[in-house]
């Protein structure tokens, strides 16, 4: 199964002529998962050579506008670009407490009608996760019992206390996780899990056991034990190779650090890890200040991790892309890098520097 992963925008606080708002699709065979949406996301899409009626999953961080105002218009654009007598599959959204609220409104206050369902499933944050005025009152989150039209009831999903984790959905053939980071307001990171996959029969040994190619070969694929015409068991360890490890693919929203280990054991061994690196390292602490990372922090965060490839982006609008900077700027994205290489020496892990419209491989795994 192909996997890929595209940046549609990779800058922070609002969209520019060369940095689009926060919004990452994570494309397997046949579906697209969209993990933030800030505003102008559907006109990157639209630029872009994925197709927003394949989106079935969207994934929200957090509450701030940069990554939350592009989803009503998506999911409005979406509906007027579907047949009506072959509409998507219902939309489930996952996100902060307050997410409900904030779609139900937007598309009542607009008077907007899809040709989809859709379900809001809330993460309940925790009180430590941000500082005390970043918590939203519950007069605020709070919806009414009237769902929209199109609405279907979403759930609320508490924080599992022995995996420090949220467990969003566990389904053939990803299981997907949330954990807390440390933010302004609540936010989250996700964690996508491929299963691991059976290995490959080995036909030789089959054929020496005089079993042919047929309905069999797929029970032992499938793990199931086989008794052959001479009453001979073959069981599946005997003739399946080692099995294909699963991939895995780690977004985090806005931070200025992990909380709690949930988030670090989520992604310790993670293919991609996509993490915020805001402002360069000389600014960490103003970085911080506003919950936001620096290269090194995002490094250091790889680096505990180990994973095989750390991806900066949510960049200032100070930065520019790599193809529109200009010799002797001074605020050059490339010094990024190398401030995130540079934490990583020793490691074998790749950085890169996420651009919009980037489009990463997620190759499979051999044992």
């Amino acid at each position: 199964m192909s996997m890929d992963l595209t940046f549609l925008g990779t800058g922070s606080a609002y969209p520019s002529p060369h940095r689009g708002a926060s919004a990452v699709v994570l494309r397997t065979e046949g579906e697209c998962w969209l993990f933030d949406c800030g505003e102008g996301t559907q006109t990157q899409l639209m630029k872009s050579q994925l197709k927003s009626g394949k989106i079935t999953k969207v994934f929200i961080s957090h509450l701030h506008g940069d990554h939350l105002f592009g989803l009503p218009g998506l999911l409005c654009t979406v509906s007027l670009n579907s047949s009506p007598t072959q509409p998507p599959n219902c939309v489930d959204i996952y996100g902060p407490l307050g997410l409900r609220h904030f779609l139900r409104v937007a598309l009542e206050l607009s008077g907007s009608q899809l040709l989809f369902p859709y379900a809001v499933h809330e993460l309940e944050p925790t009180v430590d996760q941000c500082p005390p005025e970043g918590l939203l009152s519950p007069t605020v989150t709070q919806s009414s019992e009237s769902l929209h039209p199109q609405e279907r009831p979403g759930r609320t999903i508490c924080l599992d206390g022995e995996s420090d984790c949220y467990l969003l959905f566990e389904e053939k053939p990803f299981t997907v996780k949330a954990f807390r980071l440390f933010h302004r307001i609540p936010s989250f990171g996700f964690c996508v899990q491929e299963h691991d996959r059976p290995g490959r029969l080995n036909t030789q040994l089959l054929k020496e056991l005089g079993l042919k190619p047929g309905p069999r070969y797929g029970q032992l694929k499938n793990g199931e034990t086989v008794t052959l015409e001479n009453g001979q068991v073959v069981k599946p360890s005997e003739v399946l190779e080692p099995a294909i490890p699963g991939r895995k693919v780690c977004i985090l929203g806005d931070c200025s650090s992990m909380h709690g280990g949930g988030g670090l054991k989520a992604c310790r061994g993670a293919d991609i890890l996509v993490h915020e690196a805001t402002l360069a390292d000389g600014h960490q602490e103003r970085a911080v200040e506003h919950g936001h990372s620096t290269p090194s922090m995002a490094a250091a965060v790889a680096r505990s991790c180990e994973v095989r490839r750390l991806v900066l982006s949510h960049f200032s609008q100070r930065y520019k892309p790599v193809r529109l900077q200009k010799d002797n700027e001074e605020d050059n994205i490339l010094e990024l890098q190398i401030q995130a290489e540079d934490g990583l020496r020793g490691t074998v892990t790749e950085v890169v520097l996420a651009e919009d419209f980037l489009t990463l491989p997620i190759p499979i795994k051999r044992p």
